[in-house]
């Protein structure tokens, strides 16, 4: 039964395209055409370098971080919510996501760069690759408008969708190196401005423990510090339920991003002995409403929103301004109160279900 839930997984995720290969890793610094955007992209991996390439990572673990910087450049006929990939012809700057440079760097030159201006962190999901998970940072930045410098932190997915449990497990190996780097990103920051930190899928698992862990070890003026955004959360609900009760209200509140017809997330119950992931509740749930309410998050069904994309990145569709959606000074422009919530495409605006709290 696991075999075949697996190779259904495998199936649904992939899909029929090809995926590109760390070769697009390699730096062009050719000239840089009309149109083209620069993003610098703060990076720090647990996972171990590739031998054979440098600048990139692959799956192996590594206990030591990694601290870069890359420099991608966005094309000039760039769709919103879309990564233009290399193709048969190659990787061209006038057409695709290039890497333009690499930078190694120090832990404190990391931080020294990050206290010259904000930044707001991604965390991926499962059956990510390093390079996806790169360039998905750049076109959220470009996409979502988000003032902040990007930065992204990437953890040891196999990037396949066959290796759920070891993905948990590398997820599970990041949370201190997670946690360092919240640390880093909230150290002068003041309360009233906070760091944005969207984090998809497994990402969110892992950023949930994380935030548990800063908890447990007095440091809310982290906490205080950042505003979490969950995508997709891949979370056992009663999980969730037990992190809220020790993490407790946050003073900026926890977002979560949930549509009814992730098959990704049903595929993922299905291999959790049949326990609700936390992406899949539904708003409409007296059960869930009071969930939001006592805990002071915001749950948001955006289910509605079309996607060509797998509906697990639905969320990807949103930030990007797809979907319409209004975006002031926070991710989630009006969503300012803790409740349940369902995002109307017709006009882009969030309906509250139920009872709603102001934050």
């Amino acid at each position: 039964m696991l075999g075949r839930l697996l190779l259904i997984l495998t199936l649904a995720l992939a899909g029929c395209a090809a995926r590109p290969g760390p070769e697009v890793l390699a730096p062009d610094a050719g000239a840089l055409p009309e149109g083209a955007r620069l993003v610098r992209v703060l990076t720090m991996t647990t996972r171990a370098p590739e031998a054979n390439l440098p600048g990139a990572f692959g799956d192996s673990r590594s206990i030591r971080p990694s601290w870069l910087e890359y420099e991608v450049s966005v094309p000039p006929g760039h769709r919103p919510g879309k990564i233009e990939w290399r193709d048969r012809n190659g990787s061209s700057a006038d057409r695709n996501f290039v890497v333009r440079s690499r930078q190694t760097l120090s832990r404190d030159a990391f931080a020294k760069r990050l206290s010259r201006e904000g930044a707001g962190l991604y965390v991926h999901g499962f059956n990510t690759r390093f390079h996806e998970a790169l360039f998905r940072t750049a076109q959220l930045s470009v996409d979502a408008h988000i003032e902040e410098k990007p930065v992204l932190f990437t953890w040891p997915s196999a990037g396949y969708p066959g290796a759920y449990l070891a993905d948990r497990d590398a997820s599970d190996f990041s949370r201190a190196a997670l946690a360092d780097l919240l640390r880093l990103l909230t150290k002068g920051r003041s309360a009233s401005d906070a760091v944005p930190v969207l984090a998809h899928s497994m990402g969110a698992r892992l950023t949930m423990e994380t935030l548990v862990q800063l908890r447990l070890a007095g440091r809310d003026d982290v906490l205080d510090r950042i505003e979490v955004i969950l995508a997709a959360p891949d979370i056992d609900i009663d999980l969730f339920r037990a992190q809220m009760v020790s993490l407790g209200p946050m003073k900026h509140p926890i977002t979560v991003l949930v549509s009814s017809d992730d098959l990704a997330l049903k595929l993922s119950s299905q291999l959790s002995a049949r326990r609700i992931r936390l992406g899949l509740v539904d708003v409409r749930d007296p059960a869930v409403q009071r969930l939001a309410v006592a805990t002071g998050i915001r749950i948001v069904d955006i289910t509605d929103i079309p996607t060509d994309d797998p509906v697990h990145s639905r969320y990807v569709g949103l930030l990007s301004g797809e979907a319409g959606a209004v975006v002031e000074n926070t991710l989630f422009g009006e969503v300012r109160l803790a409740g349940a919530f369902v995002f109307n495409q017709v006009g882009g605006v969030f309906t509250g279900i139920g009872d709603v709290l102001a934050d």
